[in-house]
């Protein structure tokens, strides 16, 4: 049984940082790919950064390309998001994602076959 669970959520201010965390427990994780999503109030689900269980090459969504960091831990097992310089706009629940096979499709939700329960991130202005 695939369990991932997100840490590190919380309350920050414009500008500030956070640095999210993904555990993941189950079973061997190689050749899998790892996606963070998010979603504020009201919106669909916005794909955030991705990659492959190697940690490389790493992919960004528009709003976060430069402020945003996927990077994952030597064991394999945990994977993070350094979020820096945060906007206002990045408020809502932030999900981590497994995928049993990394595509190009990466951007899409409907490629991840597991889900975290989600860690709320609010950013005040």
């Amino acid at each position: 049984q695939v369990q991932l669970v997100e840490s590190g959520g919380g309350l920050v201010q414009a500008g500030g940082s956070l640095r999210l965390s993904c555990a993941a427990s189950g079973r061997s994780f190689r050749g899998y790919a790892m996606g963070w999503f998010r979603q504020a109030p009201g919106k669909e689900r916005e794909f955030v950064a991705a990659c492959p269980w190697s940690g490389t090459p790493t992919y960004y969504g528009d709003s976060v390309k430069g402020r945003f960091t996927i990077s994952r831990d030597i064991a394999g097992r945990t994977v993070y998001l350094q979020m820096n310089s945060l906007e206002p706009e990045g408020t809502g629940v932030y999900y981590c994602a497994l995928d049993r096979a990394f595509s190009r499709s990466y951007y899409s939700d409907t490629e991840y076959d597991y889900w975290g329960q989600g860690t709320q991130v609010t950013v005040s202005s």
